[in-house]
């Protein structure tokens, strides 16, 4: 127990990584701090026994909830998945999520998990400064029909390169920031009243239906459900070196 509470007690000193343990059920049991202030909660007696369909906003906390479900009955862990979150405090951006199912026996539990907030990398870095006229070149035409491949030479690098050099800087491949960063012209675009299929052109996507699998993926909801949010979704910016 005294190990325990020691874990727990480091995962509070974390300011960008949300910690949390849930029953069978998805209700929560145990919470960092970092978690319970971007849930504006006083305390974890606020948050236990609540699933995230009950601390979350709309539509979205009813998707974490079915996530933690899936996880319960597959058995299978969901490992370094990109999410965007939006808290009812208002705060939003990408992380990294991990969740692991846990099994007593034949049986599972409950789950343990963690996110990651992905941050801006520091313009000190000596890869950042490497790299930093390609990553503008990337936010300013990543709504273009930009590849992982065009990026690279205007890096002056291989693919491989490239990819162990956002791996390092971002934690994320060329791909998955270069959707990051149209997923998030999409959702400053949500904020207006463009219709769903040109958003989905205008963001950079092939075609309507690639971007409602990706939107509701990694956002959580559909593009529709995410307007609907409202001001706490549509007008909150994201962060401009990551997401």
């Amino acid at each position: 127990m005294q190990l325990q509470a020691a874990c727990f007690a480091l995962f509070d000193e974390l300011p960008d990584v949300v910690f949390f343990c849930k029953d069978a059920q998805g209700r929560y049991t145990h919470a960092n701090r970092t978690l319970l202030l971007r849930l504006g909660l006083p305390a974890m007696a606020n948050l236990r026994g609540k699933t995230a369909a009950q601390v979350f906003p709309a539509q979205l906390g009813g998707n974490y909830l079915e996530q933690d479900l899936r996880v319960v009955a597959s058995r299978r862990s969901v490992v370094n998945e990109l999410e965007h979150h939006l808290f009812p405090n208002h705060s939003a951006g990408w992380c990294l999520t991990v969740k692991h199912p846990l099994l007593q026996g034949n049986n599972v539990s409950g789950i343990v998990g963690i996110s990651r907030d992905l941050k801006n990398p520091s313009p000190q870095n000596p890869v950042y400064r490497r790299l930093a006229q390609t990553l503008a070149y990337a936010r300013a035409h990543c709504t273009d029909p930009l590849t992982v491949g065009a990026l690279a030479v205007h890096a002056g690098l291989s693919v491989a390169q490239l990819e162990r050099h956002l791996m390092a800087l971002l934690q994320l491949t060329p791909g998955r920031w270069l959707l990051s960063l149209r997923l998030d012209a999409a959702i400053r675009m949500l904020a207006g009243t463009g219709s769903i299929a040109q958003i989905a052109a205008d963001s950079g996507f092939a075609d309507h239906s690639a971007f409602a699998r990706a939107f509701r993926r990694h956002v959580g909801v559909s593009p529709t459900q995410y307007r609907q949010l409202g001001p706490a979704g549509g007008r909150l910016g994201l962060n401009p070196e990551v997401g």
